[in-house]
C-alpha cells in the first residue's frame, strides 16, 4: 500500500530527527556537550541512547536518503534540506573527511567564510573611539575602564536575577508592543551559574517557562543588561523559540521544529538576531536612557558621556575578530599568534581572550562563532528597512535561511 502525504511527512520528519539525534551523540563524545536542541518524542531519543552507535559514514549515507526527495512544499523543502545538508557535512567530517574551514562552513552555515580585513576593525575602532568617554590610556585602557565603571560589584552579584527578571520585564514589553504579540503568562527565570555559553544563555523549556544562565565567573557589565537580555530573550532567542513553537509546531503542524542543529543555517539568523535585538527594540539611545533611569543610581554610576549604542554597534563588528581568529587557528597557526590578535583587534583583557580561544580551539564552538559575525553582518542590511519590525516578526515565526535574506527575500 503507498504511503499518503501525511505518512511521508512524518515517517521523514522522524528520520530526519534520529540522525540528528545520532550525530548529535556522536559530538558530544565523553564532554557530554550537545550541539542540538531537540524538543521531540522521548522514545525517538531513547531508541538513540539504546542503539549502537552508527558509523558515520552511514550517517552521512542516511542524511543523502534524506534530500532524496523532501516531501514538502518548496519552500519548506528548501529549509529542511539546507538543515540536512550541514548534519551530512558533519556526518562527513567525522567519518574522516577534512574540508578546509571554509568550505566546511559553507556546508553547514550557507554562508560564505573569508577572512575579513583588519581595516574593517580599524573602522569600528575609531567608532568606539568617538564613542568612549574621552581620556587618556590606549583605546584598549579606555574600553575596559568604561567597562569597569559599569561592572556590577563582587557584593552585588545575587541582585543580578532582579536586575535580569526586571530587564526581561522590560524587552518584552517592547517585543509585545511593536514587534510580535507574545501570550500572557510566560515565565523567564535568571540563573547566574559557575559557567555558561560565554557571558550568557537563554534556554526555553518549552510552553511558557524559560530561563536566562548568566556565568557568574565573569564580571557582570551593567551596561551591557539590556545587550544580553534582548540577545537572549526578546526578541532574541527565548522569544524565538518560543514563537516558533506556537506558530510552526502548534498553529501548523511542522514537527520539523522539534529538531534544532545548532551548526546549521537557522542559527547563523537567530544569532545575527541576537545581535540586533537591542537596536530593535531600544533605538537610538533609549536603552542607555532606560538603564540610567531604572539600574545605575542604584548603585553609584555616574554618567561618564558615552554612547552605549555606538559602543555595542562597534563590539557587534569585532565578532569578525573571532571569526578570524577560527581561520587562523584552523591553519594551525600557534597558540599564542592566536590569543595575540584576538587581544589587539578584538579589545579582550586575558580573561576574555582566554574564554575566545577555549572558542575557536573548539571544533564546533569555532564554526558555531561564524554565526554571530555572518548572522549580524547579513541582518544588518536586511533589517535596514522601513517594515523593520515586521521583518523581525518573520524571524521569530518562519523557517528562513540566509540565502532568502542575500538575495532580497521579496516575500
Amino acid at each position: 500500500m503507498t504511503a499518503t502525504a501525511p505518512d511521508r511527512e512524518q515517517g521523514w520528519v522522524r528520520d530526519y530527527a534520529l540522525l540528528a539525534l545520532r550525530i548529535d551523540r556522536r559530538m558530544a563524545g565523553p564532554s557530554g556537550g550537545t550541539v542540538l536542541i531537540y524538543r521531540g518524542p522521548d522514545a525517538w531519543r531513547d531508541r538513540v541512547r539504546a542503539e549502537e552507535p552508527p558509523p558515520a559514514g552511514r550517517l552521512a549515507e542516511d542524511a543523502d536518503r534524506l534530500l532524496e526527495d523532501p516531501p514538502f512544499q518548496p519552500a519548506r523543502a528548501a529549509y529542511l534540506a539546507a538543515q540536512v545538508r550541514a548534519l551530512r557535512a558533519v556526518a562527513r567530517r567525522l567519518d574522516g573527511h577534512q574540508a578546509p574551514l571554509p568550505q566546511y562552513a559553507r556546508q553547514c552555515l550557507g554562508v560564505d567564510v573569508e577572512r575579513l580585513p583588519e581595516s574593517d576593525f580599524e573602522q569600528a575602532h575609531d567608532r568606539l573611539d568617538a564613542a568612549l568617554p574621552a581620556g587618556a590610556g590606549t583605546l584598549h585602557q579606555r574600553l575596559h575602564a568604561w567597562q569597569a565603571h559599569h561592572t556590577l560589584a563582587p557584593g552585588h552579584m545575587d541582585r543580578l536575577p532582579g536586575l535580569v527578571r526586571r530587564a526581561v520585564a522590560e524587552t518584552r514589553a517592547r517585543t509585545d508592543a511593536a514587534v510580535v504579540p507574545l501570550p500572557a503568562g510566560e515565565e523567564v527565570g535568571c540563573e547566574v551559574v559557575p559557567d555558561a555559553h560565554y557571558l550568557a544563555a537563554g534556554h526555553h523549556h518549552g510552553g511558557l517557562r524559560s530561563t536566562i544562565f548568566v556565568n557568574g565567573a565573569l564580571p557582570f557589565n551593567l551596561a551591557d543588561l539590556l545587550y544580553v537580555v534582548a540577545h537572549e530573550g526578546h526578541p532574541g532567542h527565548i522569544a524565538e523559540s518560543l514563537l516558533k513553537e506556537r506558530h510552526l509546531i502548534d498553529g501548523q503542524g511542522r514537527t520539523d521544529q522539534w529538531v534544532r542543529f545548532m551548526v546549521a543555517p537557522s542559527f547563523v539568523l537567530s544569532e545575527g538576531l541576537g545581535l540586533h535585538a537591542q537596536e530593535v527594540v531600544f533605538p537610538g539611545d533609549q536603552a542607555q536612557a532606560w538603564l540610567t533611569d531604572n539600574v545605575f543610581g542604584e548603585y553609584g554610576i555616574a554618567p561618564d558621556g558615552s554612547d552605549f549604542a555606538e559602543i555595542h554597534r562597534a563590539r557587534n563588528a569585532l565578532w569578525g575578530v573571532w571569526a578570524n581568529a577560527a581561520l587562523l587557528a584552523a591553519e594551525g597557526r600557534p597558540e599564542a599568534e592566536v590569543a595575540a590578535y584576538l587581544a589587539r583587534w578584538a579589545l579582550l583583557g586575558e580573561t576574555g581572550t582566554g574564554a575566545a580561544m577555549a572558542a575557536v580551539a573548539t571544533p564546533a564552538m569555532s564554526l558555531y562563532i561564524f554565526g554571530y559575525y555572518h548572522g549580524w553582518r547579513i541582518l544588518r542590511s536586511w533589517l535596514d528597512h522601513p517594515d523593520r519590525h515586521r521583518r523581525v516578526r518573520r524571524l521569530l515565526t518562519e523557517q528562513l535561511l540566509p540565502a532568502d535574506l542575500e538575495a532580497g527575500d521579496p516575500r
